[in-house]
């Protein structure tokens, strides 16, 4: 029981939590105001209907009960909203400026008109402003509840906070979710670097792994498995996690930025397009990470990688680490010790 309470203990003192009730009026204030900020990183690309928007200004207006809205506070005091992303965008959609329903919705939406309501049947039909003034007060007025997580709590706890709402509906990816917590100079970069060419050439995706974030993964790896792999012991997400957090500050970007830049080269001179094997019509991940992690080694060391891709992406050794228990401390230093031999 004691060993229980303090393993309890341990991890709810890494949780600090506020409540507020806080008017459509003033979260609508806050958009505009860049108090409240619906990262980019994940805002997904769908949207309600118009009935399921209709039906949450309904139950706002009977002053029905409505799901929270979880943010997380950032130092300067902002919140950056985690879930609840419809629920406010359909907000600003019918009760919004302008302005607002063009950035946060569409270039080229028009306000919200109430569509197929059961209860408030007379309303169908409305916008915003076809409401007499007395109902616009009551739907400005009336408060949701904001669960804010402070930035008092660590970034390990913001990263389980994205996960487990995000489970619902579109689920976001661990490389998605970094993205919104570990925000900074190195995560700008490697949104950037995951899209330069010939990098996107190289690595070869399935179309649905095309915007989840598989690609920014993919050199945060080759980063992490190149300066940091002594410490990883077969806990891919929080291994990764970690790397992000120390270095999000990107102090040593610019050296970073022409090793990456010098390996993708490399590998593109060994592949010239794609980094296949046999006729599988995808790059092999775990044999890829291993190329660029050999490579930017040789690199260091002043070595020329060379080799040809049926020889490298067919080795029998290198297949044997990259295909089975790959997340083991072993699989990973023994595929990138093979594609090392390899590229000598």
């Amino acid at each position: 029981m004691t060993e229980l309470q303090a393993q309890l203990d341990k991890h709810r003192q890494k949780v600090d939590v506020d409540h507020f009730d806080i008017p459509v009026r003033e979260l609508l204030r806050m958009l505009e105001d860049q108090e409240l900020a619906i990262a980019p990183e994940y805002q997904r690309q769908f949207r309600w209907d118009a009935k399921r928007e209709s039906e949450l200004i309904e139950s706002l207006l009977l002053g029905l009960p409505v799901p929270p809205l979880f943010v997380a506070t950032n130092p300067d005091a902002t919140w950056e909203l985690v879930d609840g992303l419809q629920r406010v965008s359909t907000m600003i959609h019918f009760a919004g400026s302008g302005e607002q329903i063009q950035e946060h919705i569409a270039e080229d939406a028009e306000p919200l008109e109430l569509t197929d309501l059961k209860k408030l049947t007379a309303f169908n039909g409305l916008t915003f402003d076809d409401l007499p003034t007395s109902l616009q007060v009551t739907l400005l007025r009336r408060a949701l509840r904001v669960t804010a997580l402070s930035d008092k709590s660590q970034l390990e706890v913001r990263f389980d906070l994205f996960e487990r709402l995000n489970r619902g509906g579109v689920v976001l990816t661990p490389q998605e979710v970094r993205a919104c917590i570990y925000r900074g100079p190195f995560n700008a970069y490697i949104g950037e670097a995951a899209h330069s060419e010939p990098f996107k050439t190289l690595l070869k995706l399935q179309k649905g792994s095309e915007a989840d974030g598989t690609r920014e993964e993919q050199v945060l790896k080759f980063f992490a498995y190149l300066y940091a792999r002594d410490r990883f012991d077969g806990r891919v997400t929080e291994f990764l996690n970690t790397f992000m957090e120390e270095n999000r500050a990107g102090k040593d970007l610019k050296k970073w930025r022409k090793l990456f830049d010098d390996t993708v080269d490399a590998l593109w001179g060994i592949f010239k397009g794609p980094a296949l094997k046999g006729n599988y019509p995808l790059t092999p991940l775990n044999q890829f990470e291993a190329l660029m992690v050999a490579t930017a080694e040789l690199l260091e060391e002043k070595k020329k990688p060379r080799g040809t891709p049926a020889r490298v992406m067919n080795d029998p050794d290198l297949l044997k680490h990259s295909t089975k228990g790959t997340n083991t401390t072993a699989a990973l230093r023994g595929r990138i010790q093979r594609a090392k031999e390899l590229l000598s």
